[in-house]
């Protein structure tokens, strides 16, 4: 699905990234972790298209999008969640979900005056789906709500209600467990599970380990902006160099 290949990112004399080469297996789950200041967000962002890379390639399956912008990317089917979650504020719940809808023809003026049932049918088949999408994740209740009275564990969960109203293939999720209690945590984890078995791809940036080793079937372990070890879960926890790389200091 997706493939690095010798990617970098330098800023100024720091390179935050060091000819990174990984790959993500279509329809896994594959987690990315590594201690505070390894390169992972950096990675991400050039993944996702916040960043160009300094040096190498972005491979979305089969095709070099190291040089696409971050909007050509969702439309490739990657997509991505933040960190910390950005929500438009005053609007609802509902309305934010369905800015993420892909190709709407009400966009256009010429759409709008000329096909206006056209427009009106697809806004009620986008409603209908973000509708869907929002009882999903369990937010129902919310519908209507503002976005800002959300909880931290909610406002992720309307992250990927976005993210899934864009119909991606790969979703880049990252750190979905920070900042959530432990329900909505289990609500998080059951949602991904149930995507994944739809068929969904998951590349996962956390450092909640017990998230990574219930959801990921490969992991890769970066410090130091470079890629330290791969493997499953069970392998990179027992490996030295990671737990050197976690208590011992590497950054």
């Amino acid at each position: 699905m997706l493939d690095l290949i010798g990617v970098s990112r330098s800023f100024g004399g720091a390179r935050a990234v060091d000819g990174v080469s990984l790959n993500v297996a279509g329809g896994a789950i594959t987690g990315l972790i590594g201690p505070n200041g390894a390169g992972k967000t950096t990675l991400f962002n050039l993944i996702a298209g916040s960043l160009p890379p300094s040096a190498g390639r972005i491979v979305l399956q089969g095709v070099d999008i190291a040089g696409t912008p971050a909007h050509r990317r969702l439309a490739a089917g990657l997509a991505r969640t933040f960190q910390i979650p950005r929500p438009f504020a005053a609007m609802t719940v509902l309305e934010n979900v369905l800015l993420a809808a892909q190709q709407q023809r009400g966009e256009t003026p010429f759409s709008n005056w000329l096909q206006p049932g056209a427009v009106a049918r697809q806004e009620r088949r986008n409603v209908d789906k973000a509708r869907e999408i929002i009882e999903f994740l369990a937010l129902t209740r919310l519908t209507a709500a503002p976005a800002a009275t959300l909880s931290g564990g909610q406002r992720k969960l309307l992250e990927l209600a976005r993210v899934l109203m864009a119909d991606p293939k790969l979703i880049l999720l990252d750190e979905p467990a920070a900042g959530v209690n432990p329900t909505l945590l289990e609500t998080i984890i059951d949602r991904i599970r149930d995507l994944h078995a739809r068929g969904l791809t998951f590349l996962i940036v956390e450092h909640n380990l017990d998230l990574i080793a219930r959801l990921c079937s490969q992991v890769h372990v970066m410090a130091a902006g470079r890629v330290l070890v791969s493997g499953t879960p069970e392998q990179v926890t027992a490996d030295p160099r990671v737990v050197e790389a976690y208590l011992g200091g590497v950054a």
